[in-house]
Order: structure tokens, then sequence, then C-alpha cells
């Protein structure tokens, strides 16, 4: 039973230069700072091209965002951490709310503002 953690890789090119997605990486620095989250994960990296099949897939063309946090059906749902729905599946598509969403499950520290 494990999650599914959507994100763009550490570095991609795009705009003629190589960069990185900043949401991408706040939910890496939250995967460093409680490495036992990781271990409920399954990451899957997405191209910065759109459509990202995996996500489209899952969710529909209109959600292709990275980072996106797709739900096992056994995960739990909690208030307020931005849980979406579409096509069966459960899913938060923001850094911050997915900070919210481990804190809830796993005691971690709210992200800030």
């Amino acid at each position: 039973m494990h999650d599914t953690l959507f994100l763009l890789p550490p570095g991609f090119l795009d705009n003629n230069r190589r960069e990185y997605c900043p949401e991408c990486a706040e939910v890496w620095g939250l995967l460093s700072y409680f490495p036992a989250i990781k271990e409920s994960l399954s990451i899957d990296y997405q191209p910065i091209e759109k459509p990202r099949a995996d996500l489209v897939a899952l969710l529909g063309d209109k959600n292709q965002n990275c980072p996106t946090l797709v739900l096992h059906e056994d995960s739990p749902s909690f208030d307020n951490c931005g849980i979406m729905h579409k096509s069966g599946q459960r899913f938060i598509n923001n850094a911050r709310d997915i900070g919210k969403y481990y804190a809830a499950r796993f005691g971690t520290p709210y992200p800030r503002g």
C-alpha cells in the first residue's frame, strides 16, 4: 500500500537552460527532514513536457501538476489538506497541502504560512 508522489526531476531543460521545480524541491526537503515518510511512497518522475502520461492516465489532462500526491485507496483522509477527487482517485496537487497531509498523517510539523 503506497501512495504515489509525482515529481519533476531535480534538473531538466526548459526555457533554454537547466531548471528545477521549487515546489518539488520543497517536497524533497520535507522527505529529507523526515525520511520515514519516503518509505510509504512510490516516487514517479514526470517530464517537464505535457502531456504527462502517467498523471493523465490517473487524473485526466487537467491535473498534470507536479508535485502531486495520489493517495492509495487505503490511505487515510484528513480535513484541511487540500485533498481533491477525480476519476475515483484522491490526490493533493501542491507542496504546502502535501506538507499538511504529512503533518496530519505522520505527526510531522505543519508548514509555516
